[in-house]
């Protein structure tokens, strides 16, 4: 029985693991790396966007293999992929074999993380499979404030080269099993393709269409979240707030972005995914009025929504191709959607980062122009008719 409560925490435990194992992990190693291979910290980011640059190439492929049996031998495999690129990781000696490292976690982070988990999740439950996408964002949340603290706990007691080899054992010991158990209903045989009439080759366009203005969307609006992730303690300091105050503001990011799921969770049989992604990508720029207007003392409320935008935004990766273009395929075509914004998230950190040096607080007028390019690139977008009465109908979905 497909329980989709006990599925999405499953799924939304193993994507805690991937992402605080890979995306969130130099963060925390970075440094002691550097310090002992006698290379720079920004040798461990460049890795992570080496990682990335694979996972970006090959989520097509793992969306195809998705598609044609289902999301248990690419999560299951990504579990076995992530625990050898951690373990040449703790292997490496220089940045040649650290390089090599990040690309096998690369391989991993294309059939690992959130897309691949969306493409498994559609793959059993079709339109309604909404709800369940939104639990394991909502548990998958957590990922950095979980796994942050892990982390430096683990680097402490067993040093870094430690701390990879245990996130790698957590990937065997926890993280495959768990994948094993919650997609074991995943290989049913796919829906066959529809058969078209005439007007087949003007839908065609139509979707490439709405498909390459959701992959702009997904690109302008993840750089931002991306960005400012990985920089806004930073941005606040540019705004004049204290360092301490810098920070205490930033860690409500956090919160919010899982609050926000939680929203979204809850309305999601009154608002669309589409109406839901343009509020998502608007609330940035009103964010950014908010410190225009009041400066360092109001970086809190800018966190806050913010942060609250950038939670949704992720639950739309899965969501709104799902509701645009259905469940057939789903898993190549998010592939090839969010490739670029792959790409995008990878420089995003640098970009935002060397922005925020030399131009401060002005740094907020690219962040809210990519905002108006991802509104600007959905106006065009409509749902189809077919997606509503499922929709409105409901499910038993979480």
């Amino acid at each position: 029985m497909k329980n989709p409560v006990a599925i999405s925490a499953t799924v939304g435990t193993t994507q805690a693991l991937a992402w605080a194992s890979s995306f969130f992990l130099p963060a925390v190693v970075a440094v002691p790396i550097a310090r002992d291979l006698g290379l720079t910290p920004e040798w461990i980011y460049a890795g992570l966007s080496v990682g990335l640059g694979v996972a970006a190439l090959l989520g097509p492929l793992a969306g195809r293999v998705i598609d044609a049996e289902g999301g248990r031998p690419v999560l299951c495999g990504s579990n076995a992929v992530f625990a050898l690129g951690l373990i040449l990781v703790a292997l490496s000696r220089g940045p040649v074999s650290l390089m090599l490292a990040w690309l096998v976690i690369g391989i991993a982070m294309a059939g690992g993380l959130y897309e691949a988990a969306f493409a498994a999740l559609t793959r059993l439950y079709g339109y309604a499979a909404r709800g369940a996408i939104t639990g394991v964002t909502l548990i998958a949340g957590f990922s950095s404030t979980v796994g942050w603290p892990t982390t430096a706990f683990l680097e402490h007691r067993f040093g870094w080269r430690g701390a990879c080899c245990a996130w790698a054992a957590l990937h065997l010991m926890l993280g495959l099993p768990l994948n094993a158990w919650a997609l074991r209903h995943g290989k049913a045989t796919p829906p066959a393709v529809p058969t078209r009439g005439p007007a087949g080759s003007e839908e065609a366009s139509t979707s490439q269409r709405g498909g390459r203005a959701l992959g702009l969307m997904f690109t302008a609006s993840g750089m931002v979240t991306i960005g400012l992730a990985t920089n806004l303690p930073g941005l606040f300091v540019a705004l004049g707030a204290a360092p301490v105050a810098a920070i205490a503001a930033a860690s409500l990011l956090g919160p919010a972005q899982v609050v926000a799921r939680g929203l979204e969770f809850t309305a999601r049989r009154h608002i669309n995914p589409l109406s839901s992604s343009r509020i998502a990508v608007i609330a940035h720029p009103l964010a950014a009025l908010t410190v225009a207007i009041g400066g360092a003392p109001v970086i809190a409320i800018f966190a806050i929504v913010h942060g609250a935008g950038s939670g949704m935004l992720t639950i739309s990766r899965g969501t709104l191709p799902l509701a645009l273009f259905g469940p057939h395929g789903f898993g190549a075509r998010i592939g090839r959607i969010t490739a670029p914004a792959r790409i995008g998230q990878a420089i995003a950190p640098f970009l935002f980062g060397v922005a925020i040096n030399r131009f401060g607080e002005a740094t907020l007028l690219l962040s809210c122009t990519l905002s108006c390019i991802a509104l600007l690139a959905m106006s065009g977008l409509t749902l189809p008719r077919e997606f509503r009465p499922v929709h409105s109908a409901g499910s038993d979905s979480p």
